[in-house]
């Protein structure tokens, strides 16, 4: 008993992980976006001024519903974790995306989300805004939900 107590303090002392060394190979790290641009091919703009904050919302669209038309005026990206979605802007540009896909959101455009599937649509999304600012606008009269 006292060699298996010297053994563990010896791996604990060590820096030795519960992990085998092996298991640091098998990680694995996939980019889903990387773009100076939103899914419409406009420059993102410059951060906020002020105290940053992350806002990481998990969103469930219902299917066949249509969200309002608004916009973000903070730069946002998403991962679809389930179902599809259609992004429409204002222009009439289409974004379909489905499980898996990843979009970098349009800013400070007028759009609308809307789930033309069987199944609930799952979205994580990842505002970078500021403190006390809006991360969402619907329509052009100041509106907000967060």
């Amino acid at each position: 008993m006292k060699s298996f107590i010297v053994v563990i303090l010896a791996l604990f002392v060590s820096g030795c992980t519960s992990l085998p060394e092996h298991a640091v190979d098998q990680v694995k790290s996939v980019v889903l976006a990387k773009t100076t641009s939103s899914w419409d091919g406009a420059y993102l703009p410059a951060y906020p001024e002020g105290q940053p904050e992350i806002t990481i919302l998990k969103i469930t669209v219902p299917p066949g519903v249509r969200l309002p038309l608004h916009y973000h005026p903070v730069i946002n990206a998403g991962v679809m974790t389930a179902g599809e979605l259609t992004v429409v802007t204002e222009k009439g540009q289409t974004n379909r995306l489905v499980t898996g896909d990843a979009i970098v959101e349009v800013v400070e455009t007028l759009h609308y989300g809307m789930n033309e599937g069987r199944v609930p649509a799952e979205i994580l999304v990842f505002y970078a805004g500021v403190k006390d600012g809006n991360i969402t606008v619907i329509n052009q009269s100041g509106d907000s939900y967060d």
